[in-house]
């Protein structure tokens, strides 16, 4: 029944991303990929709460399994980051790569340490 709940969070992720990801379009105009680096320092977030909540709050494990693995495991995207930094590459920027690449190992290290650290308090 797990495996069952973290597939079914799985896609309500993955069009939560869709969803998101076509908003933060709409209002940037941004020669920068915004959106993929907005949703997983968000998606971040969330999996270092979920994970403090079972760290320091004794959170159900099967329910953190279906949250974290299941929804942010869809929501989030590292292929997607990868791919984007690859265009950015092929299209002669260079820079803009690499701010894309560390920036969004950055924001996604520093959001989930937020949400522990949240969690922790």
């Amino acid at each position: 029944m797990i495996a069952f709940l973290v597939a079914l969070a799985g896609g309500l992720g993955a069009v939560a991303r869709f969803h998101s990801d076509a908003a933060i379009a709409r209002l940037h105009n941004l020669r920068m990929p915004v959106g993929t680096l907005t949703i997983n320092t968000a998606g971040s977030v969330l999996l270092g709460l979920l994970t403090g909540w079972l760290t320091f709050k004794a959170g159900a494990p099967d329910w953190v399994s279906v949250a974290g693995t299941g929804f942010c495991g869809g929501f989030t995207t590292f292929s997607t980051a990868c791919v984007e930094g690859v265009r950015l590459l092929r299209a002669g920027r260079p820079v803009a790569s690499l701010v894309h690449a560390a920036g969004g190992l950055l924001a996604g290290l520093l959001a989930a340490g937020l949400g522990l650290w949240l969690m922790s308090l």
